[in-house]
């Protein structure tokens, strides 16, 4: 048995368990095993129904408010196991501080963590909050209402219904992150060619609604990821990265990310992905594996989720990341999802899996951004020529290094180089082993 985020041991009882008490309060709960060393090895207390009392007197002496727990002890071992439980009325402090789990270690908040909690306690979004200015303008939101629900202007009693206007308060913040003008930051979007130090366009979309920038967002991903070809008497518009599964990504990163923290939705366009990286990491009480199968149970800003269902733009109902997925059904290439506690990062690779249909009438402009030539030839199911040369090389010889890739495959070292970096970046082979003796194996 070892420590983690959850589980702590305690050698003795001194008052610095008490740091570990608020942090499991205010995040998710744990338990702390008296009489175990940091190495897991049991040695014991002396007294442990006496320790049981000093325990539960330390807690309510110095942890406020009052912290919901259980004490057991362990007869056998002489040890006391306390079982921390999360609260409702955060934050729970210690000293006038609160405490959180970094791993196996315990760490006081910053002031963002604390006005989070404080908020969380008071069972409100920051979404929520009044905003500053109350001079806010909707015309983008009024133009999308109409089309979408056929309601003619945004009236006072049409923001109540949203959610984001109330006669005590005003406007709140998701008001003002839909609104025409506001003080938010918004999208940094980046056009790279063969690597990150060439920038070939660069957008940054802030201070203006959501809605706007989620259609200009959306019209560069055409700009690169979409053209057209002419195949007999029909015009196909070809999608080199489903725009579905763009569109979601997006979305949710709007929609999910913490708009208290002052920093951009990054949107990074390279020639074989999209990076699409959001502040804030999961929501309190998300696990991955609920995230990615679509059983999310809490919303962030769950008011503009609901403006954002209203007008068609995303389904409420957790179906969001299983839709990205199921736009890449049959390909080799799959989405892939990252996760840390300050930011989610969705990576979408090439994959030209559809293409739409229509009757020939000329190409009304051409092709939209091209991908210089990389992007619109030889894609079946995401790989191109070499680099399934390369996939299928290893499959066929699991170890083989790269040096005798190349040699079998007369490929370019350099070349190779790109490509064996490409499928592991995209989780399709690993490295195993030390540098001179290790190879490459399919995952």
């Amino acid at each position: 048995m070892k420590e983690s985020k959850q589980l702590e041991f305690k050698e003795n009882i001194s008052n610095n368990f008490l740091k570990t008490v608020s942090a499991f309060a205010n995040y998710g709960g744990g338990s702390i095993v008296f009489g175990i060393d940091d190495n897991g090895t049991v040695v014991g207390l002396e007294n442990p129904k006496q320790s049981c009392l000093n325990i539960e007197n330390a807690i309510n002496d110095a942890i406020k408010p009052q912290v919901d727990f259980i004490l057991t002890v362990d007869g056998t071992k002489n040890t006391v196991t306390l079982r921390v439980n999360e609260g409702r009325n955060k934050p729970y402090l210690y000293k006038s501080k609160a405490y959180k789990r970094n791993d196996t270690s315990t760490i006081e908040v910053d002031n963002l963590e604390l006005s989070r909690l404080i908020l969380e306690g008071r069972n409100i979004d920051f979404e929520e909050l009044p905003v500053r200015n109350q001079s806010l303008i909707f015309q983008v939101l009024g133009s999308k209402l109409k089309k979408y629900t056929g309601i003619e202007s945004v009236s006072k009693d049409v923001l109540k219904t949203l959610s984001l206007y109330s006669d005590a308060d005003g406007f709140n913040n998701a008001a003002a992150l839909l609104a025409d003008v506001n003080d938010f930051s918004g999208i940094d979007i980046a056009k790279f060619g063969e690597n990150i130090s060439i920038i070939k366009k660069r957008s940054t979309l802030e201070n203006i609604s959501l809605l706007e920038v989620y259609d200009k967002s959306l019209s560069l991903f055409r700009d690169y990821y979409t053209y057209e070809e002419i195949t007999g008497s029909v015009r196909n518009t070809v999608e080199t990265i489903p725009e579905s599964a763009f569109r979601e990504a997006f979305a949710n990163a709007m929609i999910h990310r913490a708009w208290d923290v002052k920093a951009h939705i990054r949107v990074l366009m390279f020639d074989d992905r999209i990076e699409i990286i959001s502040p804030g990491g999961l929501p309190s009480g998300i696990t991955e594996s609920d995230y990615l199968k679509g059983k999310v149970s809490v919303l962030r800003n769950p008011i503009l989720a609901h403006v954002f269902y209203r007008l068609k733009i995303v389904e409420i109902f957790g179906t969001g990341i299983p839709r990205i997925f199921e736009s890449y059904k049959g390909g080799v290439l799959q989405p892939n999802f990252e996760f840390s506690p300050t930011s989610i990062k969705v990576s979408l690779p090439l994959c030209k899996l559809r293409t739409m249909t229509t009757p020939h009438g000329g190409l009304n402009g051409g092709l939209n951004g091209g991908l210089n030539g990389g992007l619109n030839g030889g894609l079946n199911g995401g790989l191109n020529e070499t680099q399934s040369r390369v996939f299928e090389c290893i499959g066929q010889q699991s170890g083989i290094n790269a040096k005798r890739i190349s040699e079998t495959l007369q490929i370019p070292i350099d070349t190779l180089d790109k490509v064996i970096s490409f499928l592991v970046r995209n989780a399709l082979i690993e490295r195993r082993g030390s540098k001179k003796m290790g190879g490459y194996f399919k995952k």
